[in-house]
């Protein structure tokens, strides 16, 4: 059984790596200003690769959703790929190594939840 604290610590964590992933995204330039068509918020694919770019997903799904789910003190999936996708999606961009990274420590995070 896991320790009582161990979903709070979780959470802090997670919340940590949430806000260095939205400066990083503003820092390099991903962080879209405007918002979304409600068209793009009917996607059928995973990380609405069929309605939006990868960085609107992160800032438009998941970033929103780990938002909700840490502040109504919820439970995380129990599996995260979101980095295995940031590597296909910002292969060769210099620019984004830090954001990956970001999100390997984001799934590292959720996997060992």
């Amino acid at each position: 059984m896991l320790p009582e604290n161990f979903s709070k610590n979780l959470s802090v964590e997670v919340a940590k790596i949430r806000s260095e992933l939205e400066e990083e995204m503003k820092r390099s330039g991903y962080w879209s200003q405007g918002d979304l068509s409600e068209e793009a918020y009917h996607f059928r694919q995973a990380f609405a690769m069929d309605t939006m770019a990868f960085p609107q997903w992160l800032q438009f799904i998941l970033i929103p959703r780990v938002d909700e789910i840490l502040g109504k003190n919820g439970s995380f999936p129990t599996e995260s790929m979101v980095a295995a996708q940031a590597v296909r999606e910002f292969d060769g961009d210099d620019n984004a190594g830090q954001l990956v990274s970001l999100l390997s420590q984001f799934d590292a995070l959720i996997n060992r939840g």
